[in-house]
């Protein structure tokens, strides 16, 4: 079986390895001692204490596990290869839905972190996908439930990082 492959930003990156430093090292000691004090409340077999952080510990190593398979697979978009002639991953893409004539601006990321409420959308998404490839002044059409929504490509720069 073949293993996937996670494209991230470099900021994506960091907040992936940020997440993941700060379970190993913060909330894997808080729920070690949380359980230590549950312990502390005799036996085990009737303690409702222990039986809900070690359900919590459990969620917490998944999250661990994931977090490590994904950085064991992550691909870094190389910011210097991003280019502004048409879309691509790690690209800001200025639109006019021409339905609305109104204008919109999506960041076009890797799925792991997209966040549509944020504009950040993934390569993967219907809209990612009619949009890649596509210059300015051409027509991306995107399959929506409502209908064809079609955009026009006005203009391609490089993502920004946040708070820049």
């Amino acid at each position: 079986m073949q293993q996937k492959e996670f494209l991230f930003t470099y900021e994506g990156l960091k907040k992936l390895e940020n997440r993941l430093d700060y379970l190993k090292s913060t909330v894997r000691h808080d729920i070690a001692e949380r359980i230590k004090q549950a312990l502390t409340f005799g036996d085990i077999s009737e303690n409702s204490e222990y039986d809900e952080v070690k359900n919590e510990q459990a969620k917490i190593e998944s999250e661990i596990a994931e977090l490590e398979y994904k950085l064991k697979n992550a691909k870094l978009i190389d910011e210097d290869e991003v280019g502004t002639d048409a879309v691509g991953i790690g690209a800001s893409v200025k639109l006019v839905d021409m339905e609305l004539n109104e204008t919109v601006e999506y960041s076009i990321v890797g799925s792991e972190e997209a966040n549509p409420a944020e504009q950040r959308i993934s390569n993967e998404s219907p809209a990612g996908k009619a949009l890649i490839g596509k210059r300015p002044g051409e027509i991306a059409e995107v399959a929506a439930p409502g209908g064809i929504i079609r955009f026009k490509i006005i203009e391609i720069n490089k993502l920004k990082a946040a708070g820049s």
